[in-house]
């Protein structure tokens, strides 16, 4: 099959489509033609040999895909030849064919395309985990939302919403604030001209944030800490903002009662994975068919040039999923 491979690890410009070989499946799993994939940041490390894929996962970048079920296995009986299905992979994606558990394959609504389906699992089970299984936010309270253009952002907006959130604060760049107000953000903070902290303190008259939605780990540390509720949770996906801190005030861990909590998705168990997205087919999936939750796009590239996509998600340019057709 055809794949987008690594000369090196590196810059995009390692990236090209080559030749790899197709995947088998086991008796549990399907086999998909694949019509789109996505980007997403850990792509991006991969890509410079700064997270690897989990012992047993495809050395082939991607997390996520969309396409056609070609071949299922001796034991599958949810899924059947024809099928359009997405899912969340551990790697592979960028790929003509993936195997997947039929478990993990959620089956496309009507009312979405490839294109459009390829945007959504690992965006929307990531907020899923984050705001509903790990931070369990509830009806009227309020969410800090950093990086809400992102993929995961947008995806977070709309669960929020969703799920009664009072109040759905976001930090973004000025130049993409309309769009998070409009997925269903109440205020939009810039967090180049604007001390997050103060704003969410401000907004809330003094209570601050129920629940944060954090990527930027050390260099937002201290300011969530300071934005957060008593009794507030937070829940770490990335370190876009460094790991170590000169110094920090802890004090308000223990003032406020604090739960601070790191998760990735990617390397979880696969008995974790068929939990996640039971609950997340019973709570969230059937919004997508009535079209009250939705994909984000920014953009969609042939997957021949990758490394253009690659270079835009690095820029920060977008607003939304950046996807690759595939084929």
């Amino acid at each position: 099959m055809k794949a987008i491979l690594l000369h090196a690890h590196g810059g995009s410009e390692n990236l090209y489509l080559g030749e790899a070989d197709t995947p088998k499946i086991n008796d549990h799993e399907i086999l998909v033609k694949v019509h789109a994939t996505a980007l997403n940041r850990a792509d991006i490390l991969q890509r410079e040999g700064k997270y690897p894929p989990p012992p047993g996962a495809s050395e082939i970048i991607g997390l996520e895909m969309a396409g056609e079920v070609v071949k299922v296995g001796k034991k599958v009986t949810q899924r059947q030849l024809g099928d359009r299905v997405c899912g969340l992979l551990a790697g592979g994606g960028y790929a003509e064919f993936m195997s997947i558990h039929e478990e993990l394959a959620l089956a496309i609504p009507d009312n979405l395309s490839y294109t459009e389906a390829a945007a959504l699992p690992e965006v929307f089970l990531t907020a899923f985990q984050s705001v509903k299984w790990i931070a369990n936010l509830q009806k009227g309270e309020t969410i800090l939302i950093h990086a809400g253009a992102s993929g995961v952002g947008t995806a977070t907006i709309q669960l929020a919403q969703l799920f009664d959130a009072e109040q759905i604060i976001v930090t973004v760049s000025k130049g993409k604030h309309e769009t998070c107000l409009q997925l269903g953000a109440h205020h939009a903070i810039d967090y180049r001209s604007e001390n997050f902290a103060e704003k969410v303190n401000e907004i809330t008259n003094g209570k601050g944030a129920n629940v944060v939605i954090d990527f930027l780990m050390a260099s937002y540390f201290q300011k969530n800490l300071d934005a957060l509720a008593m009794d507030g949770r937070m829940v770490m996906l990335a370190t876009m903002g460094g790991i170590k801190m000169p110094e920090v005030n802890l004090f308000n861990i223990l003032r406020k009662r604090l739960q601070i909590t790191g998760s990735t998705l990617r390397s979880r168990e696969l008995s974790y994975k068929i939990d996640l997205i039971t609950a997340f087919k019973q709570q969230v999936w059937t919004h997508f068919s009535t079209g009250e939750l939705k994909p984000v796009i920014d953009s969609v590239f042939d997957w021949k040039e990758v490394g253009k996509a690659h270079q835009k998600m690095e820029g920060n340019e977008n607003v939304g999923k950046i996807v690759l057709a595939v084929g």
